[in-house]
């Protein structure tokens, strides 16, 4: 829009000044009204309508698609790529709560204004159920909420359900070197999503409800408080891989049979991985474990049970549990449990 301003010697001269001022006004209120989102606006006044007045407020941890931030907060947790692609369908809004007040507001103006809740706490749901739907939707996103108050006196800790596995561990061993927790490999995983997603028997309705029933059917799960476990000072590692002209077929068969009978101490896991050479396509088996003890015990206890996997003496390692977690992780032998800390996985800061 161009404004014609009178010349000096106008008899409307002396009244430019206040002509501007009432025009300028009406500009800025005319563009903010032809950006404005109706949809978005009501969304965000019920919002602010049903959350406590806290700092910071749910205005600013609410992100739609118009604003700058939206899409990085959307895609920083997204580890498929195939569900960040222009056709992948995308939330009305992301909310990243630092209280239990805008997840409660979130839902309530979920419910009012018929949008599906969809909860993400960490990144490794690789089938997108925390991110996508086919019908309207928004994302409670957990990832402020990562606090952990661990409590050796009573072996508990409170953790909230933003907080990465890693970060778990990382907060137990600066408290004790005898305490561990049993949970997931992979430290980047999200706690809230881990120990939603499991199907165990309980008995108890609520916790079959948050568990085998699916934890984002039945609410929003805050904090856990999780029981630790006693650990050795000194546990014992191995890592073996065995290709097919090594026996692997033979030895993953033995030990679909031995692998969970050997000892209660001791954990086993297979990992079946394709192998790309120049004549041909192959596999391999990678057998890595983790045993509640020294290696002799285990030394003794695998040639007595499981001697078809020939392992070596050079192969048992001795460390610490906050040690044996970076082992399992892939991280080399001596790297610093800071790396716990970090909330992407390897194959991204690579």
């Amino acid at each position: 829009m161009v404004i014609n301003l009178p010349k000096p010697n106008s008899q409307f001269a002396m009244k430019t000044p206040t002509t501007i001022l009432a025009i300028v006004p009406f500009l800025l209120l005319y563009v903010s009204m032809a950006d404005s989102d109706p949809i978005q606006d009501t969304l965000l006044q019920c919002l602010s309508n049903l959350s406590q007045p806290l700092s910071p407020p749910i205005s600013s941890v609410t992100y739609f698609p118009n604003d700058s931030s939206y899409t990085p907060v959307l895609q920083s947790y997204i580890r498929n790529l195939r569900f960040s692609t222009p056709k992948t369908p995308k939330p009305s809004f992301i909310v990243t709560p630092t209280h239990v007040s805008h997840i409660q507001a979130s839902i309530l103006c979920s419910k009012i204004h018929t949008l599906q809740v969809r909860i993400r706490s960490g990144g490794h749901d690789y089938d997108g159920l925390s991110y996508i739907s086919d019908v309207p939707f928004i994302i409670i996103d957990m990832f402020n909420l990562q606090s952990i108050t661990v409590n050796i006196e009573d072996e508990s800790a409170w953790v909230e359900s933003g907080a990465t596995l890693g970060e778990v561990y990382y907060r137990i061993a600066e408290q004790s070197k005898v305490h561990g927790y049993p949970a997931g490999v992979c430290p980047t995983v999200g706690v809230g999503g881990h120990l939603s997603g499991g199907g165990e028997s309980m008995g108890e309705d609520l916790f079959w409800a948050i568990r085998g029933g699916g934890g984002a059917s039945f609410g929003v799960i805050v904090s856990w408080k999780i029981k630790l476990v006693r650990v050795p000072e000194v546990v014992t590692v191995f890592r073996v891989e065995r290709s097919l002209e090594q026996g692997a077929t033979d030895i993953v068969h033995k030990w679909q049979y031995v692998g969970d009978r050997i000892d209660d101490d001791l954990f086993i896991r297979v990992v079946v991985m394709p192998v790309n050479r120049k004549t041909q396509k192959t596999v391999k088996a990678k057998f890595v474990a983790l045993f509640l003890g020294n290696a002799e015990k285990l030394e003794a206890l695998m040639e007595e049970n499981f001697p078809q996997l020939g392992l070596k003496h050079d192969d048992y390692v001795e460390m610490g549990w906050i040690e044996s977690v970076l082992y399992w992780s892939n991280y080399p032998v001596g790297t610093s449990a800071d790396v716990l800390l970090d909330r992407m996985p390897q194959a991204e800061n690579s």
